[in-house]
C-alpha cells in the first residue's frame, strides 16, 4: 500500500494552482470539471501516481472559504535548501509562517509556509547525498 493523494478544499482554484506550481514548483498534472456535481478538481505534484503522491485541489462551486479544522496538521515537502527555498517563496509573494532554522532540540532544518487557503506546508531540508 502507498498514499496516492491528499485532497484539500480550496476557495479559488486558479490561486491554489498558482501557489503550488509557481511557489512550490509542482506541476499541474490534470484537471477534471464536474459541472453537474458543482465541483472542479486539479491534481498537482512533483510526479504522477503511482510513483509520487499527488495533491487533489477541490473547488466546490460557490464556496470561497473553509474553516480550518483543529485536526489538520500540515503537508511536508523535502527541499535541498530550506533557506534558499524560503527566500524564493518570499520573493514570489508567499507567506512564511516559521522562518528557516533547526527544530527545537534537534538539527533538522525546517520552515513553514502557508498557502492562500490557510493550509500549512512544512519544508524539511533534505540535502542530496
Amino acid at each position: 500500500m502507498h498514499i496516492l493523494h491528499t485532497m484539500l478544499r480550496v476557495g479559488n482554484l486558479q490561486r491554489a494552482i498558482d501557489f503550488y506550481t509557481r511557489l512550490l514548483g509542482m506541476k499541474l498534472l490534470r484537471t477534471t470539471d464536474r459541472p453537474e456535481q458543482h465541483y472542479t478538481l486539479a491534481f498537482v505534484g512533483y510526479g504522477n501516481n503511482p510513483d509520487h503522491a499527488e495533491l487533489e485541489l477541490t473547488y466546490n462551486y460557490g464556496v470561497d472559504k473553509y474553516e480550518m479544522g483543529s485536526a489538520y496538521g500540515h503537508i511536508a515537502i523535502g527541499v535541498p535548501d530550506v533557506y534558499q527555498t524560503c527566500a524564493a517563496i518570499k520573493a514570489a509573494g508567499g507567506n512564511i509562517t516559521r522562518e528557516p532554522g533547526p527544530v527545537k532540540g534537534g538539527a533538522t532544518v525546517i520552515a513553514f509556509v502557508q498557502d492562500p487557503d490557510g493550509y500549512k506546508i512544512e519544508l524539511i531540508e533534505r540535502r542530496p547525498a
